[in-house]
């Protein structure tokens, strides 16, 4: 077995047992987290339902110049603001595959102090 393919089914592993943990409803969803190369994105997904409640992106921070973490804590604050707006106050963070550093960490703590509780 190559090693990209090694990687990929370890990758997907760790997705599998994050979500094997945790899971949105309509009281807490999900804050889910996918974090590219060059982009950060966040959605509120309903597992319940399967509908995505609230969704932002580093797209959306249109002509802003900061580096990756300044765009991910944009994002978690984007996402923060557009739950409140929609009456979401607590969520369920899904961090996929990733470690709890970073950019995903930065996300996290910027959706926290714009009110959303995890």
């Amino acid at each position: 077995m190559n090693d990209s393919k090694r990687k990929n089914q370890l990758q997907k592993r760790r997705i599998i047992r994050v979500r094997a943990k945790i899971s949105g409803t309509a009281e807490r969803p999900r804050l889910s987290v996918r974090r590219t190369l060059s982009h950060v994105y966040a959605q509120i997904i309903d597992d319940a339902t399967g509908l995505t409640l609230a969704a932002a992106s580093d797209a959306d921070l249109k002509g802003a110049k900061m580096n990756k973490t300044q765009a991910a804590e944009a994002v978690g604050k984007l996402v923060a603001e557009k739950a409140l707006a929609k009456k979401i106050e607590s969520v369920v963070f899904d961090r996929r595959d990733k470690q709890y550093h970073g950019r995903i960490k930065a996300l996290a703590e910027a959706a926290r102090a714009a009110g959303l509780k995890f």
